[in-house]
Parts: C-alpha cells; sequence; structure tokens
C-alpha cells in the first residue's frame, strides 16, 4: 500500500519549486492533495496535472482567514486533514541591516511565521480534533547559520524552526507531530525571484541558478551535487507517514552537510596557503 493511502494533505506555496514537488509526490503516494499558493493559472494547471486528487485553493499564508478558509476547504471536502506542509515563502533581501526597509522585514516575517503560525493553528485545530497529523513547516539552512541569505529570511526562518519546537510540545499530547525540514541550496525560482525576475520567467531558471552556484557549493558543501526538490519532498513525505510516528520537534537538515560544516580539502587547502604566507 502507498505510504499516503487516502490520506488527506494541504501543501502551501505549492505552484512551483519545492512545493510544486511535494505535492506530486504525495498525489503519486495515494494522498488527496490541496494545493495552495497566490497563482491561479499555475495552480489550477498543477491540479488538474495530478487528476482527480487533487484541488488547487487562491490562499495569501499571510492572511489569516485564507489560510483558515484553505483548512475548511480540505475538511469540507474529505472530511479530515491528515498532513499540513506551511511551505510557502518567498527571497529575502540582501540589503545591510543600517539600510533595510523595514516594511520588506515585516512583510517577510508575515509570510515565513506568520503564516507558518496560520497554518500549524488551523490545522491543528483540526488535527486536535480527530487526535491525529503531521505538521511539516518548511524551514532553511539560512534559520541555522548566518550569511547564507538576507537578514529578513534568515530570521524568519530562524522563528520558525523555535515555532515547530514550540508547537510540537504545543500539540503533543494530542497525537499532533509538528516538525521542519530544512533544505540547503536548491535551485528553485526563488532565486531570480529575489533578483527581481517575473515569476513565471524565474520558474525556468532552475539549470541556469544551479550553474552560477556550483562554484560556492564545491567550497561550502562536504556532500557532492546539488540538492534537488526530490530530496526534500522525500524527507517531508518521510515525516508526514507512520514511519516517522514518534518523531516530533525535530528539524531535517537536507543540505549536503552544509550545516554540519566546510569540507575537508577546502579546510586543508586554506591550511596549506596559511602555511606558505607564514613560511620564511
Amino acid at each position: 500500500m502507498k505510504s499516503l493511502h487516502r490520506k488527506v494533505a494541504v501543501v502551501t506555496g505549492a505552484t512551483s519549486g519545492i512545493g510544486a514537488r511535494i505535492a506530486e509526490v504525495f498525489a503519486a503516494e495515494g494522498a488527496y492533495v490541496v494545493l495552495a499558493g497566490r497563482r491561479e493559472r499555475e495552480g489550477h494547471q498543477r491540479a488538474a496535472a495530478l487528476g482527480g486528487s487533487a484541488t488547487f485553493v487562491r490562499c495569501d499564508v499571510s492572511v489569516e482567514a485564507d489560510v483558515e478558509a484553505l483548512v475548511g476547504h480540505a475538511v469540507e471536502r474529505y472530511g479530515r486533514l491528515d498532513v499540513m506542509v506551511n511551505n510557502a515563502g518567498g527571497p529575502g533581501n540582501m540589503a545591510s541591516v543600517t539600510d533595510f526597509d523595514s516594511a520588506v522585514f515585516t512583510r517577510t516575517l508575515a509570510v515565513h511565521v506568520a503564516g507558518v503560525m496560520h497554518g500549524i493553528k488551523h490545522a491543528g485545530r483540526q488535527m486536535v480534533a480527530q487526535r491525529s497529523g503531521s505538521i511539516i513547516n518548511v524551514a532553511s539552512l539560512a534559520g541555522k547559520i548566518a550569511g547564507w541569505s538576507g537578514l529578513d529570511y534568515s530570521t524568519a526562518k530562524a522563528a520558525a524552526l523555535h515555532l515547530t519546537r514550540c508547537a510540537a510540545v504545543d500539540l503533543g499530547e494530542h497525537e499532533v507531530r509538528v516538525n521542519s525540514v530544512s533544505p540547503g541550496f536548491v535551485p528553485t525560482g526563488i532565486f531570480a525571484k529575489g533578483a527581481g525576475a517575473d515569476a513565471s520567467a524565474a520558474d525556468a531558471s532552475a539549470a541556469s541558478v544551479a550553474e552560477a552556484f556550483k562554484p560556492l557549493l564545491d567550497s561550502s558543501q562536504p556532500l557532492p551535487g546539488t540538492v534537488r526538490t526530490d530530496d526534500i519532498a522525500a524527507a517531508v513525505l518521510w515525516l508526514a507517514g507512520d514511519a516517522s510516528r514518534l518523531v516530533t520537534g525535530q528539524d531535517l537538515a537536507v543540505d549536503g552537510g552544509m550545516t554540519a560544516g566546510r569540507p575537508a580539502t577546502a579546510a586543508r587547502a586554506e591550511r596549506t596557503r596559511m602555511r606558505d604566507l607564514l613560511s620564511p
């Protein structure tokens, strides 16, 4: 039997990138999937491609009423909610803290922190009532170490990680699990969006983004290769299913070891350069 057979799942930010792939994998594993996002045309197209087991609901996660209606749609249509994936997000701003636009900072927190809280709150209400459920928040390595994204995005993701732990201990006694997944560098359209590209055009930029970041990954990621949306979807799938039934309050980093430290060869090369500079 497929791992999510007849389970009901909601995935926010499902019109592209990581969220779109999670929705595809969930549907393939037997789930009824409600895709959510702000781009209606792309959302309806993706839901239609998944067949009769999927629907799309337009949702801005920073608006609590939207999230409440999203969860209500899933419960009204399917009678329950088993999995909530809080994935919706956007790029960070690379401005210095001394120049940062407070309105931009507030907007980022509204999506990446308040949006996650809205998802936990409204999915949690239903899951507490049915005494079962798994909530998965998509965080980031930027929430663990500074310097990899804008200060707004990094701060928001760090908050989302602790929100995950707080919600896990709040809801655990009701048999509701809350975990997070922290992707490393995944070449999706979010990087092009951060550079100002149109959303649809940005989605097609993954290959060029991956190529541009390759030298950086070679010097900072112990495991070779680019993290793919498939890798993140597989981690989320495990946390969604019964195989992880006693896992809660945890963060699963899928980052090629980047948060563990630099590749040993990079460190050795640096030591060699230092030795040469200090040699008489």
